[in-house]
């Protein structure tokens, strides 16, 4: 709650109320700092820059896909040099023409500079590049549809040429409305499937798409109800993407003009701009968004009036520094920037990390807010879980759960190649699986009982999409190939597993079904869909120290369908994340795991990014 009062009513306050945990100072909100004169704005720049710490060791860049941007800004100096500003048409120009390029870079370095702003003194370590490759014109010109995808190919090629050694994170906030398909690959999502996954040069990249908008006062008026209608916008729908949605913390109004509004989505809940898929198809197309990062709120005021309020929008960088220094900031594109950011952090920590690792990182670390299943989660089916899916995602990620672990939690990884599909005879057949024994601290988990733990698991990797868009309306001719994941039942023996699971992946069916102890999973069977796999198991810590073989095979695909073209022998990679988290914080799982592996070495795995062979 934000009050306004002296010392004095603060410690009657502490004298009359035993509910009070704490004080803090009221943050400032972005107009505070939009309306400062330029020489105000220009030294609260300098004194944070004095706090700012620039390096570079593992060489990673954030490439935004956009309008260009302008590097004069004084945040963006040290962070973009000239010989990184790209155009895919020279006649362009390489600089920002509209404002929405430095946005996305002013964020995508420093995430919402309120934050920054609000902490004073703090030191800030930024520790990967920018890049900019401009792939829309100036107006009166546009870029002609059936070109979007080869534009987009053709802006990451030039970053790629100037830097080819850079580990790189591709964002892209530029989507289109026309043609909504409900979750149908276009020409223009399947070149970024294409982009992803290197079906033409051998090189996987990490590309982040922000989810399109909602942008109408008279569908704000109608939250959450418009969020369930408004569909991911093209190219959004990718496979291989890694595609943003909204939520918001925004819920100050500072503004005296504003008196008696409010914000209309609550703290942490779906941001009044996210787009979602809750119309499209559940068995058919991918889960998207699959993460959702700060985009900015909107107010509601009498008579079910609507302001666009810049008290709850982020802070970036102006476009014309000349102009002023600071501009606000929302919707989805400020929360693809956000998850840019936090890709680029990973991949900071994580160097030897894949794209399809990075990407599994992010969703893995999401969960829920509470207001998110408030608003969306009528009961705990695995129906009603589905539908919060669909329009919030995995969630909000946690940098500190994707990069670090915990004495009550632990996560292993493992990134893997296998060959999915094989020629027997004149038969297409599917041919590898990987199982993984997890090295569970059994002891420690069966001294817990019936405490209740919890698992995650998530699988990522990147298909190849169906060339000549033959087929295009079934999901798996559409994808080169499927994988999957399941877990044995509590007792349930090695050798009767990998039977069943040879069972299952020789089903031709799309969606083999998880029967092992498939009433643990919260999402179940329904996670089966586009090209990353994420389920959580809930049980009791006795039921799990027993669950502690999990496989990885592969389903239906193009590669196999179609083996005329003579892809049935190819190489997929994967990246399998599984996370045990105790709530008993005096449980430590951790260092047992750690012993087992340093002394056993059961098998091939990573920990912590430390490899054990």
């Amino acid at each position: 709650i934000l009050i306004k009062a002296n010392r004095n009513k603060l410690e009657q306050l502490l004298t009359l109320s035993d509910d009070i945990a704490e004080f803090r100072t009221a943050k400032n909100v972005a107009p505070f700092y939009i309306e400062m004169e330029n020489k105000d704005q220009t030294e609260i720049l300098q004194e944070l820059l004095t706090r700012c710490q620039f390096t570079d060791v593992n060489n990673v860049s954030v490439c935004i896909l956009d309008t260009g941007i302008n590097n004069s800004h004084l945040l963006l100096q040290p962070v973009l040099n000239d010989s990184d500003l790209h155009a895919v048409n020279p006649q362009w120009g390489i600089h920002d023409h509209h404002k929405h390029g430095t946005l996305m870079a002013g964020t995508a370095v420093y995430g919402d500079l309120l934050e920054l702003f609000n902490s004073p003194g703090v030191p800030v370590l930024i520790e990967h590049r920018l890049e900019s490759a401009k792939i829309l014109p100036p107006p009166p010109n546009v870029n002609l549809k059936r070109l979007w995808g080869l534009i987009t190919a053709q802006g990451i090629s030039r970053a790629e040429i100037e830097a080819p050694e850079r580990l790189r994170i591709v964002c892209l906030a530029v989507t289109a409305e026309d043609d909504l398909n409900r979750g149908k690959p276009t020409s223009w999502s399947g070149s970024i499937d294409k982009l992803a996954s290197g079906a033409d040069d051998e090189k996987h990249r990490l590309i982040i798409i922000s989810g399109g908008n909602v942008g109408e006062g008279d569908d704000w008026k109608n939250y959450p109800e418009s969020n369930m209608t408004k569909e991911i916008q093209d190219p959004g729908q990718a496979w291989n993407a890694l595609t943003v949605g909204a939520s918001t913390t925004k819920v100050h109004i500072s503004d005296p003009t504003l008196n008696g509004w409010a914000p209309i989505a609550p703290v942490g809940g779906l941001s009044p701009f996210s787009t979602t898929s809750a119309t499209w198809l559940d068995r058919k197309w991918p889960i998207k968004p699959e993460i959702t990062f700060e985009g900015g709120n909107v107010a509601r005021g009498p008579n079910n009036s609507i302001m666009d309020t810049d008290d709850l929008k982020l802070l970036s960088t102006n476009y014309l520094p000349q102009d002023a220094q600071f501009a606000p900031f929302d919707s989805t594109s400020a929360a693809s920037a956000l998850a840019s950011l936090m890709a680029a952090k990973i991949q900071t920590l994580y160097p030897n990390a894949w794209p399809e690792t990075i990407r599994g990182l992010l969703v893995h670390s999401a969960e829920w807010s509470t207001a998110m299943r408030n608003q969306f989660l009528a009961d705990e089916s695995k129906t009603a879980y589905l539908r919060l899916l669909r329009i919030c995602g995995y969630g909000i990620p946690n940098l500190d759960r994707a990069l670090y672990c915990a004495a009550n939690s632990l996560t292993l990884i493992s990134q893997s190649t296998m060959q999915p599909y094989d020629k027997r005879e004149n038969r297409y057949v599917t041919r590898d699986m990987h199982a993984y024994a997890l090295p569970w601290p059994k002891e420690a988990l069966t001294g817990l009982g019936e405490t209740p733990v919890k698992m995650r698991v998530t699988l990522s990797y990147f298909i190849e999409p169906s060339p000549g868009e033959i087929g295009w309306e079934n999901r798996y001719r559409y994808s080169s190939h499927a994988l999957r994941f399941d877990l044995n039942g509590s007792g349930e023996s090695k050798q009767d597993f990998i039977q069943r699971v040879n069972s299952l992946a020789r089903d031709d069916g799309e969606h083999p079904g998880t029967t092992g102890s498939s009433h643990n999973w919260v999402i179940g069977e329904a996670r089966n869909v586009g090209s990353i796999h994420s389920d959580i198991w809930k049980g009791n810590a006795a039921d799990l120290a027993g669950s502690n073989l999990i496989a990885v095979y592969p389903a239906v695909g193009w590669w196999r369908e179609r083996g005329h073209l003579n892809l049935w022998n190819s190489q997929c990679r994967y990246s399998l994340l599984v996370s045990i988290i105790s709530p008993t914080q005096d449980i430590d799982i951790y260092t047992p795991v750690a012993t087992q592996i340093r002394t056993e070495i059961p098998i091939a795995i990573t920990v912590n990014n430390d490899e054990i062979s």
